[in-house]
């Protein structure tokens, strides 16, 4: 008699363990999000918060791209769950152009964009007719322009905001030699030319991949800066629990330390 309960409680101890797995909550569960990022710093970045993602069910998967164009369109076509690689203004055009409903949840960094040279060491050493390359983008190629015009060495026309062109441009008084290139190509190509406004994340890739040094003639201000990096959303999902989650972890104070003790003030908290 004896035996016989003891295998009935065992049998019971088994049936409410068993049970009580079964009844264990989807939150404890590991939930994946494929997220497309530029490798740095946003690749970067993206694994420190990953890691605190991770600590509430969430498991990143980081695709890495090298353009501006293909995390886009693989988020709008359902390839990635999100995208942590381009400013607001940009997304805004991008998407409008293209008629992608996507759609920005948070705010990461900013990367100031920048003129750089291998040849001067200060802007003042500019000389007349330099040659001088922009983002071929229109939002960066607008940033660009408006960062020369600050330094004095452009006028604009008035009125000419963020979607600025090299038309706008009505006074030029060291005749600078102006040419716009593909982003991700500035870099390999700064020993072309004088000098190069040039995107954050492309000057900072270049330095591990192609030991680039060159000096800072010019930093974009951060004040009152619209064009922090944000994490991208196909437009419907911004409540996706995990989606919350990533932005939580990317929004984080292990992120914000990680930019601060990183990059040397070539990327900024933006949250």
């Amino acid at each position: 008699m004896r035996t016989s309960f003891r295998v009935l409680s065992a049998s019971l101890l088994f049936l409410a363990t068993s049970l009580l797995g079964a009844c264990k909550p989807a939150s404890s569960e590991t939930r994946p999000l494929k997220v497309g990022v530029n490798p740095v710093p946003h690749g970067e970045i993206l694994r420190v918060a990953a890691k605190v993602a991770e600590r509430e069910g969430v498991r990143v998967e980081v695709v890495e791209f090298t353009d501006y164009i293909q995390p886009n369109l693989a988020l709008a076509d359902g390839q990635l769950d999100a995208n942590y690689f381009q400013h607001e203004p940009y997304l805004e055009r991008f998407a409008g152009e293209r008629h992608l409903a996507l759609k920005s949840v948070g705010a990461v960094h900013l990367e100031p964009l920048a003129l750089y040279s291998l040849r001067f060491r200060q802007l003042a050493e500019l000389p007349e007719g330099a040659k001088l390359s922009l983002p071929a983008d229109p939002s960066n190629a607008a940033r660009a322009l408006h960062l020369l015009a600050k330094q004095g060495l452009l006028t604009l026309r008035e009125g000419a905001g963020a979607g600025a062109t090299l038309q706008d441009v009505v006074g030029n008084p060291r005749k600078l030699d102006l040419k716009e290139i593909d982003a991700e190509q500035q870099p390999r190509t700064l020993e072309d030319v004088d000098g190069a406004v040039i995107n954050g994340n492309y000057f900072l890739e270049a330095q591990k991949q192609l030991r680039l040094d060159a000096h800072v003639l010019a930093r974009e201000s951060a004040t009152r800066n619209p064009h922090a990096n944000v994490l991208a959303v196909r437009t419907g999902d911004e409540a996706r629990p995990e989606i919350r989650a990533l932005v939580k972890a990317l929004q984080s104070d292990e992120v914000r330390r990680y930019i601060d003790a990183t990059y040397g003030g070539a990327v900024i908290p933006a949250f």
